[in-house]
């Protein structure tokens, strides 16, 4: 007999949506060639603006949605309030950014698109993504021990 789900626990189909969201962001990034090796290293050699360009513009739609959420009281769909919190700065930032930054550089890839490249064949970024889930798990056990 299977256990009934209680009105807290959402059943796997509620998140068929965040799928398809997901897949379209996939296509996305293909077609604006942001999961390029070639483009991502153009942008850490300064030869190209196409990748300055989309992050730029993506800065600047966020900080339009946030003004637009924050002078309209705009709520999530289920109706809760969106909040904002300052963020407090710390030099493991510093130290956080600087890797992400190498590993990107060197790998070619950032965990948004690690995705959309292997769902295009590249299977060589499996590599990447099993490197970032133990860096992920390692800051996870790391997380006390490290300058916050």
């Amino acid at each position: 007999m299977s256990k009934a789900l209680n009105d807290t626990t959402p059943h796997w189909s509620s998140n068929i949506k965040f799928m398809f969201v997901g897949i379209l962001f996939g296509i996305v990034f293909v077609k604006a060639e942001i999961i390029s090796w070639f483009r991502i290293q153009e942008m850490f050699r300064m030869q190209s603006f196409h990748m300055y360009g989309i992050i730029g513009s993506a800065v600047i739609v966020g900080m339009i949605s946030v003004l637009i959420i924050k002078k309209f009281d705009i709520r999530t769909l289920s109706g809760d309030k969106i909040i904002f919190r300052d963020k407090i700065f710390s030099k493991g930032q510093i130290y956080g950014g600087l890797l992400f930054g190498l590993g990107w550089a060197v790998t070619g890839a950032c965990p948004g698109p690690l995705f959309a490249q292997i769902g295009t064949g590249a299977t060589v970024v499996i590599i990447t993504f099993l490197s970032a889930l133990g860096g992920t798990w390692t800051y996870g056990y790391l997380k006390e021990r490290l300058p916050h």
